[in-house]
């Protein structure tokens, strides 16, 4: 999860059907979009859903040493105990590494030492992979009671999940605010908290990865939330060989000939995005994957 400022004295500005209140935070765009015709409510509800992006970020960004991230990292095998929330994040990873057979893994994130997605051409050496590879693995850190302890040179990221799990967050927020129709939306990653005041379904744009801002197709929602996993922007391409961003912590390579996106519908944010990073770590086999468990999807080739 990356670290950014996250702005909180914007003001909503206003739509025909209620008011949208944006800002910026986890390296991403953001937004609250409400169907009110209050402003002081929307501003009320943006401001808390900022809030809530911040404090996660704050809380689990890998970038800050006084996060929980920073602190169990630094640990260096020393046991540390986490609170509840924390808890709840770190069952949630170690349930997936296990559905996953280990392709859902938040101790890869140390691959991003070798493998640099900036445009280049540069493709880490055999020597290289072989060196990070013993530092990957949830099935060395020990988790026991809330008391967690990483192998030797191990670190955790929660940025396979930490963005949608604050959609969740701000959601749940908004609930405790007002009862009128609401979106939140983190870069992409959304969930609503209903239909819309007429009774209508949101309508969520698909974006077509061959032309950026053009939409290849769009989805109705009434509840839950939608994420979309890609490769479609952050690739190697070598010797006419393309290499996904999209990384099997099994191999520490990228998996191969993976979907463009994928954009899967889940009762929460954190389901979803589990599911449609899932989905493209099964590369080639991701719509067989999505149809065999019957995962009301969206691919993109």
């Amino acid at each position: 999860m990356t670290e950014t400022v996250c702005e909180l004295e914007q003001l909503p500005e206003q739509l025909d059907d209620g008011f949208v209140y944006r800002f910026a935070a986890m390296h991403s765009p953001c937004e609250l979009r409400i169907e009110t015709d209050d402003p002081r409510l929307a501003e009320e509800a943006g401001r808390a859903v900022a809030a809530e992006a911040l404090r996660i970020e704050k809380t689990y960004s890998r970038y800050r040493p006084d996060s929980v991230i920073g602190r169990i990292n630094a640990a260096a095998g020393t046991p540390v105990r986490v609170d509840n929330e924390t808890r709840s994040l770190i069952d949630f990873a170690d349930r997936a590494w296990r559905l996953s057979g280990g392709r859902f893994d938040i101790t890869s994130g140390v691959l991003r030492r070798i493998w640099r997605f900036d445009g280049s051409d540069k493709v880490p050496s055999r020597a290289d992979i072989a060196a990070c590879r013993p530092l990957i693995g949830w099935g060395k850190v020990r988790w026991l009671s809330g008391e967690i302890t990483l192998g030797e040179g191990q670190e955790i990221d929660f940025g396979g999940f930490g963005k949608e799990y604050a959609v969740d967050c701000a959601v749940n927020r908004l609930r405790g605010l007002t009862d009128r129709a609401c979106l939140v939306n983190f870069g992409g990653d959304l969930r609503v908290t209903g239909p819309r005041q007429d009774g209508q379904r949101w309508r969520v744009g698909i974006e077509d990865t061959d032309r950026p801002g053009e939409m290849a197709g769009r989805l109705e929602l009434n509840d839950g939330a939608l994420t979309t996993s890609g490769d479609a922007r952050r690739f190697l391409l070598r010797d006419g060989i393309r290499y996904s961003h999209i990384l099997d912590p099994r191999t520490a390579r990228p998996v191969k000939d993976p979907p463009r996106s994928v954009t899967v519908a889940a009762p929460t944010c954190i389901e979803a995005g589990f599911i449609s990073t899932l989905a493209m770590l099964h590369g080639r086999r991701a719509e067989r994957f999505l149809k065999q468990e019957g995962i009301a999807s969206w691919c993109v080739r």
